[in-house]
């Protein structure tokens, strides 16, 4: 059997190899151009704490990655210790940041079919991760595509579900949470995200940071709130992420809006995510601030 680090490089390569020379990574518009540029991959230990966190902070009803994986393959007898979650960040490409820039009240149609085609090339990638580690003897599932996979009411969060791949990301050194609460990366915070709970040992990758906010100017110096501004109908504030204010416009008034316009449905916006100092980095800190 290969050595761990030879399989973080292997799955690694499964991951990007998909995304940077796979047809399947198309917005299927008219110039077939890729929905995601290059990859970010990160690993988290099945047995690491934080997701035991997650599930006192999150909800009763959030998976650790062994129960997931025990649903999944009930005849299997593993130790959360023999478990390994594979995340990996998938980010917007120039085009589409550019364009959704220029907005203020919808997304234009590149984000708009990143969030409908693109995340069918999420979703086939996962399954690509699955056969790929299954080919070689690795027993695998994709949260997101488990059929027990719902979303959830959190006491403390509202809108939630069994399994976040952003909070995996995290587990796994790919980023830190922004006021607007997506994942700032560094490829910044216009990405998508996904995973995968493999019955397979690889090395965590290590976390840089200690803070859930630490990479958010807002949280770490009271600066920017870029993403406030940026929201159209008002849903961030400094008190965080009005879900259902957020939640009735993306499924809502902006979904019909990418229905009428580019004649397939998206529950979309993504303004949020562009035009801010997080957008394709890590911010610099801002001077003279603490």
């Amino acid at each position: 059997m290969k050595e761990p680090s030879d399989l973080a490089n292997w799955v690694e390569g499964v991951i990007r190899d998909f995304i940077n020379t796979s047809p399947e990574n198309t917005l299927k518009n008219a110039a077939n151009e890729k929905a995601w540029s290059d990859p970010l991959v990160g690993f988290s230990r099945g047995d690491d704490p934080l997701y035991e966190d997650y599930k006192k902070h999150v909800g009763p009803f959030h998976w650790t990655p062994c129960e997931i994986f025990t649903q999944t393959f009930p005849e299997a007898r593993v130790a959360p210790g023999d478990l390994t979650v594979v995340s990996w960040i998938l980010p917007q490409t120039e085009a589409t940041k550019a364009d959704t820039r220029k907005e203020k009240e919808f997304p234009p149609e590149r984000w708009a079919r990143a969030r409908f085609y693109g995340e069918e090339v999420n979703t086939k990638l996962r399954r690509h991760v699955v056969a790929a580690l299954q080919e070689k003897g690795y027993r695998a599932v994709a949260p997101l595509l488990s059929p027990q996979w719902s979303r959830q009411m959190s006491e403390l969060y509202g809108f939630a579900s069994n399994w976040s791949e952003r909070h995996a990301a995290y587990a796994a050194g790919l980023g830190t949470f922004g006021l607007c609460d997506g994942l700032i990366t560094p490829r910044g915070k216009a990405v998508r995200v996904g995973s995968v709970v493999a019955q397979i040992r690889i090395p965590a990758t290590a976390r840089p940071y200690d803070d859930h906010h630490a990479y958010c100017l807002f949280y770490t110096q009271g600066a920017c709130k870029k993403c406030v501004t940026r929201c159209p109908v008002g849903a961030l504030s400094e008190a965080g992420h009005d879900k259902l204010k957020c939640n009735s416009h993306t499924h809502g008034t902006s979904s019909k809006h990418i229905k009428s316009l580019y004649g397939f449905e998206a529950d979309a916006c993504g303004l949020c995510q562009t035009k801010v100092p997080c957008e394709s980095r890590i911010p610099a800190k801002v001077s003279g601030k603490k």
